[in-house]
């Protein structure tokens, strides 16, 4: 697994693009967003001196279908908007991968973090060369996966130290003790947490290997 952060421009025939570069101190946080048949519907905050405009020209666009506004304040909105199916989620689709949320989109500008595969990675990469979507790749560093890193007995040790703050600074629980609340044997333990420690350390350093001859990608 992958973590990366994207930075996006959404092209300028879209209607979004067009509010967003129309209001530039506005940003539209994008809470939760979905789509079927060809139709997207997202539930969106709107951060804006005045907010009533900017939903009234989101309204005014033909792809856009309707513009439910849930809560309004003199600075910001809570609002649905059902519309043709918006680019983004289109190249989201094509590359199935999610994206964490919220995410912002500011003055047509968007930042993207996600969690997924290299080989989706590189789909959606490819989807976005693909599309109008102009982005560029800010970073991408390996998540290490300690599930299939360390043996069962190493994830449950680690897990357990985790938890009992063995790990904190200052920490919480002394090896003694940890090992004392798993009945096993200090010595044990000790052995234990290294060999765990060892293969994290080792994983980690294979992924950052990687990510340091990945090229950016811009577009």
């Amino acid at each position: 697994m992958v973590c990366a952060s994207l930075t996006l421009t959404i092209p300028k025939r879209t209607w979004i693009s067009t509010v967003s570069r129309d209001h530039p101190t506005a940003t539209f946080r994008v809470r939760s967003a979905q789509s079927a048949h060809g139709v997207g519907v997202g539930f969106v905050e709107l951060l804006a001196e005045k907010p009533t405009e900017i939903i009234e020209s989101i309204r005014s666009f033909g792809p856009v279908h309707t513009v439910e506004v849930f809560h309004q304040e003199p600075d910001r909105a809570l609002i649905q908007i059902e519309a043709d199916k918006p680019i983004l989620l289109d190249v989201l689709d094509r590359a199935g991968v999610p994206v964490e949320m919220p995410f912002e989109i500011q003055n047509a500008q968007v930042e993207w973090e996600l969690t997924t595969t290299r080989n989706r990675l590189s789909t959606l990469g490819s989807a976005l060369d693909e599309s109008e979507v102009g982005y560029v790749v800010e970073h991408i560093h390996a998540k290490p996966e300690f599930d299939r890193v360390l043996t069962d007995t190493q994830q449950r040790l680690i897990e357990a130290a985790l938890r009992r703050g063995y790990y904190d600074s200052p920490r919480q629980c002394t090896q003694e003790e940890l090992a004392a609340s798993l009945d096993m044997a200090k010595s044990t333990c000790s052995e234990i947490l290294h060999r765990a420690e060892e293969r994290i350390v080792k994983s980690f350093e294979r992924g950052t290997e990687s990510d340091r001859t990945a090229p950016r990608q811009t577009a």
